[in-house]
Formats: structure tokens, sequence, C-alpha cells
């Protein structure tokens, strides 16, 4: 009798039992339809929540993304400014060129003012520059500058103003523009307002309304001249570079007491904080689409286990082990799970080349800066969503293949 419990023993490992009965469970049972049909739904859901999530995280990266490049061209990567203003003089602006060899600098003067062409008006910002310095360091200026017929801004009074505000007034190339500015008496108890028209050469296109109508260029010469600013004095310098975290030290290190170098997030941190927080609140919530659908594997492995418990019982009074039992289910609940990720990144592969491809959806370029859904998935997100969802499906077939292993076969064979 022993030893053809041994040898019964030694055919069921020979023979892999624990692949053989994964492929019978995965079957379609026909005579408990309910358990299986609960099995695909489990599938259906995880698939879905793995397609969702990544598609969601794709989308809000694409959006982060995007304002950042919109931002990152308007608001440069770093810019010193004096704390308390004496401006900056063109001396320290050779003296970072000199030691920094490596990084572009732009200097620039900022006014406020009022734009006005015919009845219409709009407040603006006006930024003095040295426009051959300014295309290095700006690529929507650059673009704007080659618009010109020399490639270059050769008058005093020329401006380029944002496509938004030609819009608006109705300008064309070499039209007239009002622009006026404000100037305190030595009193200061009067304000002045100084009115000079400008030829506008060239329009700009940053894909954001608010530059394209708020933002004025000017040379620096003339917004010296309103200003009343002494030569080689400027109001801060712009510095374009790749590394701006590390090189905004290195800039703040070597300048003297009275300067601030200020990096392109710190002008912006509440809306990009925002924007993070909002990421990281839908990563949880899609989530818990993963968690939900997890639940139909527990719900399906756990009804298997009470549907089988005499196979269960007659595979351990044959020999098999407890071990084994729960690979069984275990690797069940796995099959399950993983499966569903898979198609679940694969449907979400197939809907993001979609997106990318076919304007299904219009955005209103306005609000958001284009009209399509700008899409990008980092490895660090679509890493997270497989480990995310890897355990939950593993965790969720942790526990009915526990409680299958922890079949009694003595009382389960004498109550049969």
């Amino acid at each position: 009798m022993a030893m053809a419990t041994k040898m019964a023993k030694d055919s069921l490992l020979h023979k892999g039992i624990v692949p053989f009965i994964v492929r019978r469970y995965l079957r379609f049972d026909r005579e408990q339809p309910f358990i299986s049909i609960t099995a695909i739904l489990a599938f259906i859901g995880v698939a879905v929540g793995v397609m969702v999530l990544i598609v969601a995280m794709a989308i809000m990266n694409g959006f982060d993304k995007e304002f950042q490049r919109k931002l990152f061209v308007m608001n440069y990567p770093l810019t010193i400014y004096p704390t308390a203003y004496r401006g900056i003089s063109h001396n320290m602006l050779l003296a970072l060129e000199e030691q920094f060899p490596d990084l572009q600098f732009s200097p620039f003067l900022r006014s406020n003012a009022i734009s006005r062409s015919g009845s219409f008006m709009e407040g603006a910002v006006v930024f003095g520059v040295d426009f051959e310095r300014e295309r290095k360091i700006n690529s929507v200026i650059d673009a704007a500058l080659q618009q010109t017929p020399n490639n270059r801004i050769e008058g005093k009074f020329d401006a380029v103003i944002g496509e938004g505000l030609a819009y608006a007034f109705g300008l064309d190339s070499n039209a007239s523009l009002m622009l006026i500015f404000t100037h305190i008496q030595p009193s200061g108890l009067n304000l002045t307002p100084i009115i000079k028209r400008f030829n506008t050469k060239a329009f700009f296109n940053s894909g954001l309304t608010a530059y394209d109508k708020g933002y004025i260029f000017l040379t620096i010469d003339a917004l010296r001249l309103i200003k009343q600013v002494p030569d080689q004095v400027y109001d801060g310098i712009r510095i374009y570079t790749h590394n701006a975290r590390s090189d905004r030290e290195r800039v703040q290190d070597y300048l003297p007491q009275g300067f601030r170098v200020i990096g392109w997030w710190e002008q912006n941190g509440n809306f990009f904080a925002a924007i993070e927080l909002e990421k990281y609140a839908l990563f949880i919530i899609l989530m818990l689409i993963i968690l939900i659908a997890s639940l139909n594997i527990i719900t399906s492995l756990l009804m298997t286990v009470m549907n089988r418990r005499k196979e269960i019982a007659l595979l351990l009074a044959l020999g098999a082990s407890k071990s084994e039992i729960r690979k069984i289910f275990f690797r069940v609940g796995s099959v399950i799970g993983i499966g569903g990720i898979i198609v679940g990144v694969l449907l979400a592969a197939i809907l993001m080349a979609v997106l990318a491809n076919f304007s299904i959806i219009s955005l209103p370029a306005d609000v958001y800066g284009d009209t399509k859904i700008p899409l990008e998935l980092s490895w660090l997100d679509f890493s997270l969503i497989l480990i995310g969802s890897l355990l939950v499906v593993l965790f969720s077939s942790f526990y009915p293949a526990k409680k299958a292993a922890e079949v009694d076969p003595l009382v389960v064979l004498r109550n049969e």
C-alpha cells in the first residue's frame, strides 16, 4: 500500500500536476458558468483599469510637459534680478559671459504699457532687448525675426508683437502700433503719459494667448530712451542653459550680494505643484479601478475553491503537497490578472496611437495652446503602473490560494 501511494505521488510530480490543473481550471466551466464569467469580468476589469491608467497618466504628463515647454521658452531657464532696484551694469554682463562661456546671456529692460490701435486697447508687458542676443536664447523670437526681409530688426522703433495681439488689432507687417507709457515726475506726485508709435516688423507665436496678446518686444535703445535709464544699465539678464537647476547654484555663487538668480520653475511653482498633486490623485483614484477588478479575481478563485473542495481533497490524499495546491490557485489568479495587465498595455498603446495620429478630440487652442491632446508617458510612470497593478493582482491571488491549501482532506472526504 505504501509503495502504491509513493508511486502515485511520483506520478503526479513527474507529470506536472500543477500546470495541468491550472489549464483545466482556466477553461470555461459549462457546469458552473458563473465562476468562469466572474473570472472573465476580472480579466476585463484589470485590462480596462490598466489601459485607462496608462492613457490618463500619458495625457497628464503631456499637458504638464507642454505647459512646461511653453512657459520655459517665454519665462527663460534662469533670470538675474537685483534685489533692490539699482540695475545691472554692462560690466557684470561681460564678466558673466567670460566666467560662464557655456551659457547664453541676454540683458533686458522691462516696463508696463497700454497698447492701442484705433479704439482697441490692451495691457502689455514691454521688454527692451538686444534682438541678436535674444534670438539665441528664445526660439520663438528667432522664428519671428526670420519673417523680416533681412532676418533682423533694423529700426530703433521697430516692434515684435504676438500673433494674438496682431489678430485682435488687425495689424499687418509695417503697421503702426501706439504704446502708452507712464513717467513719474521728479516730485513723485504726477504721472505723465508718454505716447510713442512703433512699427510692427514681426509676429511671434508662443502657443499661449496670454503671452501672444500681452508681451511686446522693442529694441533696448528705444525702451531705454522712454524709461530714461542710463546707458549700459539693465533691469535684468536672462540666461539660457540645459541644466537650469545646477547652473542656478553656479551663477548665484558667483554673483555679489544684492543679486538673485530665479529659475523658471520658481516663477510658476504653484501651477506645477497643482498639476503634480492632481496627477498623483488621479493615479490613486484610477488604481482603485484595478483594485476593484482584482476583487473579482478573489471572488472567482474562492468560488472555485468552494466548488473544487472534493478535487482538492483527492489531490492531497493522492500525495499532492499543500505547496502545490497553493501554486495551482495562485497561478490561476496570476494568469487572469497578468493577462489583463498585458492586454491593458496593448489597448493603451493602440488608443494612444489613435489619439496621437487622428483628431478624434479637438481642443481649443486659445485655452490649451494646441488642438491635439498631448501624450507623453514617462518610463517612471509606466513602471509604477505595472508594478502597482502586478502587486494588486498577486495579493488578490494569494488569499484564495492560501484558503485552498487549508482544506482538510479527511473532513471533506468523510462528508462527501
